[in-house]
């Protein structure tokens, strides 16, 4: 039973995406942070119970990472939606998943030699990238308002959307060209 535990929390985080985003839309702001702190928790939890029962599998390799890419997406649309994120960083961070997915299906496709994982710059964007939908609830839960620390935190995401960007494109076009995955 414990050797579905992993994907069952990455699936009830499939289901929080959705859920967080109307309760950001619908002005339930406390709401909206917990149901997405508890899904920060739940990716936490997930990886760390896969790896410590060792009950990995290449299905948890594929829904972890997806539900963790919607729930940044529904929570970055939401938050847009209400204002409170620029149009210009959802892009951003939207064109960075696309060219990321596009690479990966491009490679499997043509059956080029790229193990396809998480690479740490990619995992310090993600962390970013949640602290950041964090910190933007815990300041509408509280009624604050923190222009300055909202910019520069807008800047970082923007930073490492596009360092961890371009490292993937790097690798995407070094299997392409050469037909080996190099760091």
């Amino acid at each position: 039973m414990l050797r579905y535990l992993p994907n069952s929390l990455s699936g009830l985080r499939l289901l929080a995406a959705p859920l967080a985003a109307w309760a950001i839309m619908a002005e339930h702001d406390s709401a909206a942070l917990v149901i997405f702190m508890g899904a920060g928790f739940s990716d936490l939890a997930d990886g760390f119970v896969a790896r410590a029962l060792g009950v990995t599998s290449r299905f948890g390799a594929w829904l972890d990472p997806i539900a963790d890419k919607l729930l940044m997406l529904f929570c970055f649309l939401a938050l847009m939606k209400v204002g409170v994120v620029p149009f210009w960083l959802v892009v951003l961070v939207i064109i960075r998943d696309v060219v990321i997915g596009c690479g990966a299906l491009l490679t499997k496709a043509l059956g080029l030699p790229m193990t396809i994982e998480p690479l740490m710059i990619g995992k310090a964007t993600t962390a970013i990238l949640m602290v950041y939908v964090a910190a933007h609830l815990l300041l509408l839960a509280f009624d604050f308002d923190a222009p300055d620390l909202v910019m520069a935190g807008s800047w970082t995401v923007a930073l490492f959307v596009v360092l961890s960007g371009a490292v993937y494109i790097h690798l995407f076009l070094r299997v392409l060209l050469f037909g080996r995955r190099t760091a």
